[in-house]
């Protein structure tokens, strides 16, 4: 059986002879790639990673933390938090920051928290946790990923991705968090089975893993299991975090957006030194309207190589869109001098 490529690679062969570039990818894995201009230049790409943004601002916006604080230092709103580190980091440069000073922190904001590692992408170990036993249960499975945790507050709002190339908006959608609906017949597993059957026909690569630490918790909290059944038409979101890599939904927003939020997620990425970012928003209310005097909003955090595979596997809407952006994205490189 032939393997599949990943997306990335896929879509820019596809654009490649109307974008003007030849595209070579490293035929073991397909991660890789090469890309010749029409100028004859190389230049290179690692799965969403493009040779747009400048080194050190892409290492910045890696670091959640760190990007948090440049973000906070020119005046945009960020969710409150800190970092703290994994025993072995600690002894190394002599903190006393451990899981036990991020569980003091965590009682002093007030539960819920959320834990996340500081330098993952795609909603990886991302966790809400309520109390106690669900904090370091969460904070060691983060720990587990990464040398450096972010404690944050939790705060209610609608998670919007926008994504921004050279100044213009690309794409915006709402992220909503993995949800079951009930049919009266089928378990909770049956139905995560049939959603992951539905992600594979539609070309999305998400797994759910029903073994997820975080899944479980959330079954614990409804007081419910895999193999409870719902009654018709109750719905249950099954993960706290939206990402769509973890199962989450989609709702395109690119033709909808308002002005003013635009302007953020542009002005936040230009001032962070990126030409090519995605900015992850949570506010309150609609982001349709106008930013409205008082209201309030929060960058969550950046990401210089949005990638936006599941998005795409969202309808044909949602695939053109990402077509016209990686069309943007090959002939923004076919033009670096």
């Amino acid at each position: 059986m032939t393997k599949k490529k990943p997306f990335v690679g896929q879509i820019l062969e596809q654009l490649a002879e109307k974008a003007g570039v030849q595209i070579k990818i490293e035929p073991r894995y397909g991660y890789v790639g090469q890309i010749t201009t029409s100028g004859g230049k190389k230049r290179y790409f690692r799965n969403t990673n493009f040779d747009l943004n400048p080194l050190g601002a892409t290492e910045v916006a890696r670091d959640k933390d760190y990007a948090s604080y440049f973000m906070k230092l020119m005046g945009y709103p960020v969710i409150p938090g800190r970092t703290f580190y994994s025993d072995r980091r600690c002894r190394a440069i002599r903190s006393q920051k451990d899981i036990h000073a991020a569980y003091r922190y965590a009682y002093k904001l007030g539960f819920p928290v959320i834990v996340k590692p500081n330098s993952r992408s795609q909603g990886n170990c991302v966790s809400k946790v309520y109390n106690k036993r669900d904090f370091y249960q969460a904070a060691r499975q983060a720990l587990r990923k990464d040398a450096v945790i972010i404690v944050q507050r939790f705060i209610p709002g609608k998670d919007f991705r926008i994504v921004v190339l050279d100044g213009r908006l690309i794409s915006a959608y709402q992220r909503l968090p993995l949800v079951v609906v009930g049919d009266g017949q089928s378990t909770i597993y049956q139905l995560l089975k049939e959603k992951q059957r539905q992600f594979i026909a539609s070309g999305r690569e998400t797994k759910i893993d029903m073994k997820d630490f975080r899944l479980q918790v959330r079954l614990r909290r409804e007081k419910i299991t895999l193999k409870s059944v719902l009654p018709t038409g109750k719905s249950i979101h099954l993960l706290d975090n939206a990402n769509l890599s973890d199962g989450g939904e989609s709702i395109d927003v690119t033709q909808t957006i308002h002005p003013d939020w635009q302007k953020i997620a542009v002005d936040l990425t230009a001032d962070m030194g990126l030409r090519y970012c995605g900015v992850d928003l949570l506010i309150e209310g609609e982001i349709d309207q106008p930013l409205r005097r008082g209201q309030k909003y929060w960058i969550i955090e950046i990401n210089a190589a949005p990638g936006i595979d599941n998005y795409a596997a969202g309808g044909q809407e949602q695939e053109d869109i990402v077509l016209a952006m990686y069309l943007q994205v090959l002939k923004a490189i076919d033009n670096l001098p």
